[in-house]
């Protein structure tokens, strides 16, 4: 048995704990309440406490406590700064929410965010995009509706697994409005707006005209739109809609709404 235990294994410091750092909790520094898992920037101190602000600006306090945060996912002291610090200019995203440069991107949950098709998507990363990185939340072009039922089925949408689904042209009556009808789960959201396509959705201002041309019905939309507006190719005149897009001020407000909603609904804690 001689020289089965070699050393003491009661050697050392076997009573230390693990030591949690502490953080000196800067303005605008992104972290997590380690109990509700709520996440947002600090923007500033009230008697033993921390004021966090999240991309929605809402904004709650939590005490000081040891271990109470989460930075970059691990358990962190918040400590008030030494000394004042000063409100910096803070950096918006193009969705108009308070940009947390500090936070990486999260790795995709399982709820997703659907669209009809690459335009769609192009256009929600060229806003959204910073605030779904955030959320890890992908957005998927669809390649139109015609099969919505049929393709939620097969998601197989639940608590934890979500949907939101973003659909061009739901207005009453129309036959987008009929296909979204004949979706029912309690786990899928639906919106849409009232624009025949989502380029409509861009202001014209952003485009230097005064408004969207009119294309007779029974014409293809967008190249009624082309012809109008003397481009060539849909594919040209695309690049030059989403080239002059720049934050949510250069799309209407139904889709603003219409996006919010479905980050809200496929971000919302389950209980």
């Amino acid at each position: 048995m001689a020289g089965r235990y070699d050393h003491d294994v009661l050697a050392g410091d076997w009573r230390r704990r693990r030591v949690t750092p502490e953080v000196a909790a800067e303005l605008d520094l992104v972290v997590e309440d380690a109990d509700s898992g709520f996440c947002g920037a600090v923007v500033g101190f009230e008697a033993g406490a921390v004021v966090l602000e999240d991309r929605h600006r809402r904004r709650r306090t939590f005490p000081l406590l040891p271990a109470a945060f989460l930075l970059d996912g691990e358990p962190v002291t918040l400590r008030r700064p030494s000394r004042p610090t000063v409100p910096a200019a803070r950096r918006r995203t193009a969705s108009g929410s308070i940009a947390v440069d500090t936070v990486r991107a999260q790795v995709a949950k399982a709820s997703r965010i659907w669209v009809e098709g690459v335009h769609d998507a192009a256009l929600v990363e060229r806003i959204w995009g910073d605030d779904l990185r955030v959320e890890g939340v992908v957005v998927e072009p669809l390649d139109g509706i015609d099969d919505l039922a049929v393709r939620v089925r097969e998601f197989a949408p639940g608590p934890g697994r979500r949907l939101g689904v973003l659909v061009d042209h739901l207005v009453p009556g129309s036959k987008e409005s009929r296909v979204v009808a004949r979706v029912t789960s309690p786990h899928v959201l639906v919106t849409g707006h009232p624009y025949v396509d989502v380029w409509q959705a861009v202001r014209p201002a952003a485009l230097n005209i005064s408004a969207w041309p009119v294309v007779p019905p029974g014409q293809p939309w967008k190249e009624g739109v082309c012809a109008a507006l003397g481009v060539a190719e849909p594919a040209e005149l695309w690049r030059r809609i989403l080239s002059r897009v720049n934050s949510f001020a250069d799309v209407e407000t139904p889709l603003i709404n219409s996006v919010e909603r479905l980050i809200d609904f496929v971000t919302e804690p389950t209980s």
